[in-house]
């Protein structure tokens, strides 16, 4: 208990949730959102964050370990994962559609709200990569903070629609691509010193 209080920090778990926050891109997300709903008739936003939660939690925990069994370190992925993150901030300022197949069905909440819209490529990629960073504890908060910011969106999803409107919501998207973008670049920048050094 004392080890975890002492691995708390609360300018990681800000820093952290704000790069969960960019990459998981739920208010850019939100066209998309509708159309699912559309097509699938209703979705569950409980459901679909529960489901998210569970993803990422279990990708925190067990992602250093299959990255073990096939032989690749921490650090690597972390490069790997910037490389990722660097192309979501392209797709998010560009409008380029990299990593979202829209797919309708009766588990919508789950495939393809939970992932991969939620819980995608991007963001497994950057919780791993986060570990190179951060303490678990901190990245574990920062995606609770994230969940319901999740679920609040997704009860809200109409109502956010109608006030930032379409402009507003692109104008999000670009904003949070600059900031990703800049967050791959340190991210690569710092970890492939490490990799060079071996």
């Amino acid at each position: 208990m004392n080890e975890l209080l002492e691995s708390f920090s609360w300018s990681q778990v800000f820093r952290a949730s704000m790069v969960l926050f960019a990459v998981i891109d739920i208010i850019g997300s939100i066209p998309i959102i509708i159309k699912v709903q559309e097509k699938s008739g209703n979705i569950s936003p409980m459901r679909a964050s529960i489901v998210s939660f569970g993803i990422m939690i279990g990708f925190l925990v067990l992602g250093e370990s299959i990255l073990n069994i096939f032989g690749v370190d921490i650090r690597s992925f972390a490069v790997a994962g910037s490389l990722i993150i660097f192309a979501l901030a392209l797709e998010m300022i560009m409008g380029w559609n990299l990593f979202r197949d829209e797919v309708s069905g009766k588990v919508a909440s789950v495939i393809p709200l939970a992932f991969p819209i939620i819980a995608g490529a991007g963001t497994l990629t950057t919780l791993v990569a986060l570990k190179a960073e951060y303490n678990a504890i901190n990245i574990f908060i920062a995606i609770i903070l994230n969940v319901i910011i999740i679920y609040t969106v997704l009860r809200l999803t109409n109502k956010i629609e109608q006030l930032l409107g379409e402009g507003g919501i692109a104008i999000v998207k670009k904003a949070f691509g600059i900031i990703l973008l800049a967050i791959a670049l340190k991210l690569f920048s710092t970890n492939i010193t490490f990799l060079f050094a071996k």
